[in-house]
């Protein structure tokens, strides 16, 4: 049966896990001999230029994830020591609470087209809009293919920035094209669209097209993830769960509050967002760009999660983002590992592929928080990094773990003093 519940996994061998992964169905052999392929050098000297080599990161599972009541191992690329195990550590709880719960909307991104040094702003946002439905049609005839696998230009608005603006640079009107990419991120799509269009737009309006091009601010290509815990399930050490409950609300209202502490709290849900991004191919600055802008949507940069009680006193914890992810095209079509992640992660949509994305931030958000309200951030996340400053301090093999294991025994997690114990050990 699949199961994303793996008991004792971090204490595994590599080699382990992957059979692990294999015997709960997440993982073929095929793909397993993928990991010992690396992305080529071959292979990245057609994906960007001047290529020299490649740059591997870590790549990890998050486990234990129910999302909407699916089991999903979630793959995951980053160099940062506690965000994996914080996440799936709070997936194990949020499952014992019945799991996660997401929805999305339409794949719904925005192109753009940049109109400058019309005569009568008024008058071509009316003859663009008058021509609306031959522009969304001449859009779609750019891209057929799209058409064909049921999506493609939906819709058009026109927008005018800075009408009473005393500079000539300053005012302008901005063509939206409202683009349905189906399962694509959506960026050359839409910039053949938008480019495709140019040419009319400049006779329409009497002016002159300079930027043709998509927003990631995709406000209409949005994710949602929720959870609902019983303060029980959230007790830690001395800690009773209501403690850590309206620790985790009071964290929240602070960050709600706070731009120079929101920065931070949000740099936490990308610490699961970006990992999954990156693994599956995706392109996860686009993603930060948008994330960031949907947080200071109200006029203030605030917190990109909220965070509450509910009538039966239980936390209830919510995350709603603009996700333009993909699961065809790009780098997911060239890179190994990529569709190795794609295949692990099961997902049959990039609107299936959204929720899980969120649904890890609003995970890691939470492991955070309560980290932060009970024992703080260090204690697990120096524990963790121990083993990266023993590698540091030239342990190698099973020295490592010895010197590690030391390290967090004697609350010296520094180079220095794993320096010593290495030379200990060696004599």
């Amino acid at each position: 049966m699949k199961t994303s519940r793996i008991p004792g996994f971090y204490n595994k061998t590599v080699a382990e896990r992957k059979e692990l992964l294999q015997d709960a169905q997440h993982l073929s052999a095929n793909d397993s001999a993928t990991f010992n392929e690396p992305l080529s050098t071959e292979t990245a000297d057609k994906m960007i230029e001047n290529v020299i080599g490649t740059y591997p990161l870590p790549l990890g599972v998050g486990l234990n994830f129910l999302i909407n009541g699916k089991e999903y191992v979630v793959p995951m690329a980053i160099e940062e020591p506690s965000v994996v195990a914080s996440a799936s550590y709070i997936a194990k709880i949020v499952r014992e609470a019945g799991g996660f719960t997401t929805e999305a909307t339409e794949r719904v991104m925005i192109g753009q087209i940049q109109v400058v040094g019309a005569p009568d702003l008024d008058a071509a946002k009316a003859s663009i809009l008058a021509e609306k439905d031959s522009l969304i049609e001449d859009a779609n005839a750019a891209y057929p293919s799209l058409v064909a696998r049921g999506g493609g230009a939906e819709d058009l608005e026109v927008r005018i920035l800075n009408e009473a603006s005393d500079s000539a640079y300053g005012k302008m009107l901005v063509v939206h094209l409202y683009v349905n990419t189906c399962d694509a991120m959506g960026a050359n799509i839409i910039n053949t669209m938008v480019e495709s269009l140019a040419p009319t737009v400049e006779s329409l309006t009497n002016g002159k097209v300079y930027l043709r091009i998509l927003s990631n601010y995709a406000d209409r290509c949005l994710a949602r993830a929720r959870c609902v815990i019983p303060a029980n399930l959230l007790q830690s050490g001395d800690f009773s769960g209501e403690e850590v409950r309206d620790g985790v609300v009071h964290a929240y209202e602070f960050a709600a509050s706070d731009p120079y502490r929101a920065v931070t709290h949000n740099k936490g849900i990308m610490n699961g967002i970006d990992p999954i991004v990156i693994a599956t191919g995706n392109d996860w600055r686009a993603v930060e760009a948008g994330a960031h802008a949907y947080a200071a949507r109200t006029g203030q940069y605030s917190s990109m999660t909220t965070w509450s009680t509910d009538s039966k006193g239980n936390l209830v914890g919510e995350l709603e983002l603009p996700m333009s992810v993909g699961t065809v095209g790009g780098a997911i079509r060239v890179h190994p590992i990529a569709k190795v992640a794609q295949d692990i992660l099961n997902v049959e949509s990039a609107q299936e592929l959204a929720q899980v994305v969120v649904a890890v931030g609003l995970a890691q958000n939470l492991g955070a928080l309560k980290a932060l309200v009970t024992d703080g951030i260090q204690k697990g996340h120096m524990a963790l990094h121990s083993r990266s400053v023993a590698i540091a301090a030239g342990a190698s093999g099973e020295m490592i773990d010895i010197v590690a294991g030391k390290l967090v025994e004697l609350n010296e997690i520094r180079v220095g003093k794993a320096k010593e114990l290495v030379e200990q050990i060696k004599k």
